[in-house]
């Protein structure tokens, strides 16, 4: 599948490097990697403002839909209207939905259906893929 932005590895990696992102972002964002949990800047993080793709700046969860879903990711119960493309993942012998990016394709984590109501929905996100904005006086 093609996404609006397109760019090659070693414009990722800039991108990223300038960005000051964390060292796994680009094998996480564009080779699907996952970070380990539990250690990730995010998953413990409760501050009030918006998450975005950390490669294209989507605006992908705001911060009032993240609960602790004691998973060792962030995990949000809803994602932007339009935000998140999904793909079937049969990796490591499983079958799962993956999310990534809707504008730049950057892989995301993947959605579970055993989320808190009123979606039902678990986004369980890498936090390497994720750029936190606080909210602007």
């Amino acid at each position: 599948m093609t996404h609006p932005i397109q760019k090659i590895d070693e414009e990722w990696q800039a991108l990223l490097r300038a960005k000051g992102a964390e060292p796994a972002a680009f094998q996480v964002t564009r080779h699907a990697a996952t970070e380990r949990p539990f250690t990730g800047r995010y998953e413990q993080h409760w501050a009030e403002g918006r998450y975005h793709c950390v490669c294209c700046g989507a605006l992908l969860f705001q911060s009032h839909t993240k609960f602790d879903a004691g998973c060792g990711w962030p995990s949000f119960w809803q994602a932007e209207p339009g935000a998140i493309a999904e793909h079937v993942d049969r990796s490591h012998g499983m079958v799962r939905t993956e999310t990534v990016c809707a504008q730049c394709g950057a892989h995301l984590g993947h959605v579970f259906e055993d989320g808190p109501a009123p979606t039902g929905l678990r986004y369980c996100m890498n936090s390497a893929s994720l750029a936190f904005e606080p909210p602007t006086s």
